[in-house]
């Protein structure tokens, strides 16, 4: 019987053999074990982030019943989407992950396209977590200072922001073991900062509201009209539950630097989805249950911190926001391990202005250094928007994570649809779906597709430009951002890159 040791090494053994089988020789450090790799997805999805940031915008398009109702359906889609992208890492663990599952089923042009989308996706998430971190940030550090309160502005935000990201990449730079020990540390931060926001939300405040207000009540501050609320305000509050439970396909991209990968990549994605979503559920209902003035909470825009303000004492105060900002400065440092690794394998492949350079990897630590950098430089210009908002809350921040949510979730339907339609043919892995593929792909993308659809309308009645109240200030910019890359993209594969992209390059025969 093999010993410890040689358990170990036999599965890194096997690892590089799926690799190469592939095309690829082992550039990374396959240093992440099974754990790590559910830790990084688990980490990016933060229920300390998304719960506490994107909480107004169900708040204000829908209330409670979008987060009471509205949570545990759309995570049960997601949980389905999560199945169908488990069966295709377990065949394909490869750092490109979705594209390369596109390319190698449906060829050169869906391999780009969906590299593109991907990546577009990741950058938008890897900035939006960093921009919510900062918000948060500033928040703790209001509870403590009365001048810093009163000092508040979207400029000091982003210049929060910009340090966040400097950090989150020193982080990332420094070396891979390094990254798997603090998604680690992640994993049990939120398991337990999760728990013990929930009983501090429980013990201390005087009042909780009814079950009855938790499940029924329904708000509208969206300035849409009541009669729209089921069929627009109400799915335009889900993407507080689609934009928290994304970027799992991280274990997709760290697949590369996992061991056992075929069967440990595919368990991360779902499981770090299931367990995020009913952590998530357990915590909004917390959230909910606290609230002491609804009034008051809307008046706030919905933010919530004036729960928070409202149940708590100062130093609970303080303690619960202090839980959530580290959450979220967890959350934005593997974000960008995460998109800097889809940023590496797709510079391999030749798919990225200046490739060479950002397919580089540092000898010494064996991490893509350049990629890490544009990562972080990409995400300070496009949150530049935010600098801007409409009474004191920038829109923009909500465009940002529309745009992350539809380009990771347009990213997965396309490799998602032709495993169906590759149908028995298709060569699982480990872990497979069995004859269930059939009707969870399509699920899967249709529900995608709908998604996609309401998260590019406006947010606001006046980002409409056909309103009378019209501002630039209130545009849903996420549809210029996709449509208009895609746009650009189709031109691009016309002009040119069809000629060259022949899909994924191998750097083994």
């Amino acid at each position: 019987m093999p010993e410890a040791h040689e358990t170990v090494e036999l599965v890194h053994l096997d690892d590089e053999a799926h690799l190469a089988k592939l095309g690829y020789k082992q550039e990374l450090a396959r240093t992440w074990s099974g754990f790590s790799n559910f830790a990084i997805s688990f980490s990016i999805i933060s229920i300390l982030a998304g719960c506490f940031t994107t909480f107004g915008q169900a708040w204000n398009n829908g209330g409670p019943v979008a987060i009471s109702w509205g949570w545990p359906i759309i995570a049960g889609f997601i949980l389905i989407i999560g199945f169908t992208m488990s069966e295709l890492v377990s065949a394909y663990p490869t750092s490109g992950g979705i594209y390369w599952w596109a390319a190698k089923l449906g060829g050169p042009a869906a391999g780009f396209f969906t590299g593109w989308l991907n990546l577009i996706g990741l950058l938008a998430v890897t900035a939006s977590v960093a921009y919510g971190a900062a918000t948060f940030l500033d928040l703790t550090l209001s509870t403590l200072s009365e001048g810093w309160a009163e000092g508040y502005s979207l400029g000091r935000v982003y210049a929060i922001f910009l340090v966040i990201l400097v950090l989150a990449a020193l982080a990332n730079i420094f070396s891979s073991h390094l990254l798997a020990v603090i998604n680690n540390i992640s994993v049990w931060w939120h398991v337990a900062g999760a728990a013990v926001v929930v009983l501090v939300l429980v013990l201390v405040p005087d009042h909780h509201q009814s079950f009855t207000y938790v499940f029924t009540e329904r708000i509208n501050n969206s300035g849409y009209a009541d009669a729209k609320y089921w069929f627009l305000v109400l799915p335009l509050g889900f993407l507080l539950t689609q934009y928290t439970i994304t970027g799992f396909d991280a274990s997709a991209h760290l697949s590369e630097e996992t061991q056992g990968a075929a069967d440990g990549a595919a368990k991360g994605i779902w499981r770090s989805i299931f367990y995020s979503a009913v952590g998530g559920y357990v915590l909004l209902l917390a959230f909910l249950f606290a609230v002491q003035d609804p009034d008051g909470v809307s008046e706030g825009g919905g933010a919530v911190d004036v729960i928070f303000g409202q149940a708590l004492p100062t130093s609970w105060h303080f303690v619960v926001l202090l839980v959530s900002t580290a959450g979220q400065l967890f959350c934005t440092t593997a974000c960008l391990t995460s998109a800097s690794r889809m940023t590496y394998a797709f510079a391999r492949d030749g798919a990225v202005p200046g490739s060479s350079l950002w397919a580089k990897v540092n000898e010494a630590r064996k991490v893509p250094v350049n990629a890490v950098l544009l990562v972080a430089v990409v995400g300070a210009v496009i949150t530049l928007p935010a600098l801007w908002g409409v009474g004191g809350i920038p829109l923009a921040f909500y465009a940002i994570t529309s745009v992350a949510v539809i380009g990771l979730y347009l990213a997965f339907a396309i490799p998602i649809f032709l495993r169906w339609k590759a149908g028995d043919s298709f060569e699982t892995g480990q872990w497979t779906l069995g004859r269930h593929y059939k009707w969870l792909n399509l699920v899967a993308v249709a529900e995608i597709a709908v998604i996609s659809v309401y998260f590019i309308l406006p947010f606001v009645p006046s980002g409409w430009i056909t309103s009378d109240d019209f501002s630039w200030e209130s545009v849903n910019y996420a549809p210029v951002l996709t449509v208009g890359s895609l746009v650009v993209l189709g031109i691009w594969w016309a002009v040119s890159a069809r000629t060259w992209f022949k899909g994924p390059k191998t750097t083994l025969d």
